[in-house]
């Protein structure tokens, strides 16, 4: 049985889990105002009874602000407190910004959505020879390329850069057929916000700062984890170990840049949210034209329905669109397993807009609250409590095949046959993909090294007969990946499959010549 691996949780996650909400009819100002004493109180009881650590939510209505602040603390154990201009990692939430810069480089004529990389970066190709050709920014954004959830998260796990990952792209099969179906793809963004960034000439960080943080004023914006982890206001990132809030790993998404890698605070944020509901102006002046800024609006792909109010959605450029009890939402959801879940969710028909940062992983809070707070303004009440629906909904999405591969690997058959000496495993392995893997015998038993310079390591627990378990993910302490090896004529392993990276078939290396 394979195991679940993170990229893969991450992927179904980051597919942009969405609140619901939007109506034609215009919202008063008072409306919101009257709502906002409920978000607060929301707010402080999801800090207050453990849900997460911490909080930060903005709301904007048209050109107001009309609330930022922050809950809760920056690190368990630690006194710093939240506040609205506290610095957090966005994960997926970074999607819709990058939109957002493409289409500023889309109204200076530099690319246009229907781009083609193979004419600007030619450097970047997929696995067929067609789709290479003919994909374009459009596809990428909207995750119709064909590459896997999975591609390219597996090697950063081990610890590649972004410029290697966009060169193995071109080693990953198609999921689906090209423009045939939905992928969602961290690299498959990644590689349209590096192709245009080609085309401009400049760093994909230095556009960002040039096109769009840097005329917003959003100060604290960045693509760059440097940057974050310079801030002295920014907030840790928490997993559950033992039941409790643990600010146990970093995370640095520099090699996902475009899709993951961006942080800010909320009040930065807001003055995006506006830019977004003004059609891409900016205290009046068009900064943004408003045909490149739709087109990212717009419903290209259907994703099914909401997990939670079960409204039907779709996928545009680096948006959830989607059309639930309220009307019509532009949307996206951010998650990192070792400890971070954003939201955004903007009402266009009303000038309406909410970003709900926290943490923590896993949580359902930001879905939760928003979802309230969009009630309570539409509606005047809240129908029902969405924070349990949206904890649950993310505990399922990947709980039940965790614990079912901690129950299989959680101790070896009754009937374990020995391993080989350990001389039978030790050597190098390679593949395209992975690059080289090293077996290794210590003092304490084997241990793979892999990644650039073999920097990674995960010792090898025996599990039965060829084949060991590892732990690959520091914020999953207890979840075992098995590494199985193949035995040749000759009584050595000529290959090793190592299950995190075998999502997509190329988990698997060959024993190289001694």
């Amino acid at each position: 049985m394979r195991i679940v691996d993170k990229s893969i949780v991450m992927t179904i996650l980051a597919t942009g889990l969405a609140a619901t909400g939007a109506m034609a009819d215009p919202l008063r100002r008072e409306q919101v105002e009257a709502a906002l004493p409920a978000l607060r109180e929301m707010a402080q009881k999801a800090v207050d009874d453990g849900q997460v650590p911490g909080l930060s939510i903005a709301v904007v209505l048209g050109d107001s602000v009309l609330f930022a602040e922050g809950f809760g603390v920056k690190e368990m154990g630690k006194p710093d407190k939240v506040d609205a201009d506290t610095v957090f990692q966005l994960a997926s939430m970074s999607k819709p910004i990058s939109s957002t810069v493409v289409a500023a480089l889309v109204s200076k004529g530099i690319v246009d959505w229907e781009s083609q990389v193979s004419h600007i970066a030619p450097q970047f190709q997929l696995h067929d020879a067609y789709p290479s050709s003919e994909v374009t920014l459009r596809d990428l954004f909207n995750h119709r390329s064909g590459l896997p959830g999975s591609a390219g998260n597996d090697i950063e796990d081990i610890g590649f850069d972004r410029d290697t990952i966009m060169e193995r792209l071109r080693l990953v099969p198609a999921w689906v057929s090209f423009r045939g179906g939905y992928s969602y793809s961290n690299a498959g963004l990644t590689m349209g916000g590096m192709a245009a960034a080609n085309a401009a000439g400049k760093a994909w960080e230095d556009i960002a700062q040039d096109e769009l943080f840097g005329p917003l004023g959003m100060a604290t914006a960045s693509y760059r984890y440097d940057d974050f982890a310079a801030r002295t206001d920014r907030a840790a990132l928490h997993v559950q170990i033992d039941g409790a809030w643990t600010a146990k790993v970093t995370r640095d998404a520099d090699p996902q840049a475009p899709a993951g890698g961006a942080s800010a605070s909320v009040v930065d944020l807001a003055s995006w949210m506006q830019l977004e509901l003004a059609n891409g102006k900016w205290k009046g002046y068009p900064l943004i034209s408003e045909e490149a800024l739709a087109a990212t609006h717009q419903p290209l792909t259907s994703r099914g329905k909401n997990p939670v109010s079960g409204a039907p959605s779709f996928y545009g450029l680096g948006w959830n669109v989607e059309f639930g009890r309220h009307g019509e939402t532009w949307g996206h959801a951010g998650a990192f397993s070792n400890g971070a879940r954003t939201l955004v969710t903007l009402w266009p028909d009303t000038g309406l807009g909410v970003t709900i940062l926290a943490n923590a992983f896993p949580t359902g809070v930001p879905e939760g609250i928003s979802d309230n707070f969009a009630d309570l303004v539409f509606d005047g009440k809240i129908a029902k409590d969405h924070i349990g629906p949206w904890n649950d909904a993310f505990s399922g999405l990947f709980g039940p095949a965790i614990e079912a591969a901690k129950a299989e690997f959680a101790k070896p058959p009754a009937d374990t046959t020995p391993a080989l000496p350990d001389s039978a495993y030790v050597g190098r392995y390679a593949n395209d993909y992975v690059g080289v893997v090293e077996v290794q015998a210590t003092a304490d038993g084997l241990t793979v090294a892999l990644g650039p310079e073999g920097k990674t390591h995960y010792p090898l627990t025996h599990f039965d007969r060829d084949t060991f378990v590892y732990f690959a993910a520091p914020e999953m302490p207890d979840l075992p990946s098995p590494a199985t090896f193949q035995i040749g004529t000759d009584g050595k392993a000529n290959a090793l499959v190592l299950d995190t990276l075998d999502a997509n078939g190329l988990g698997k290396v060959t024993r190289l010549a001694e």
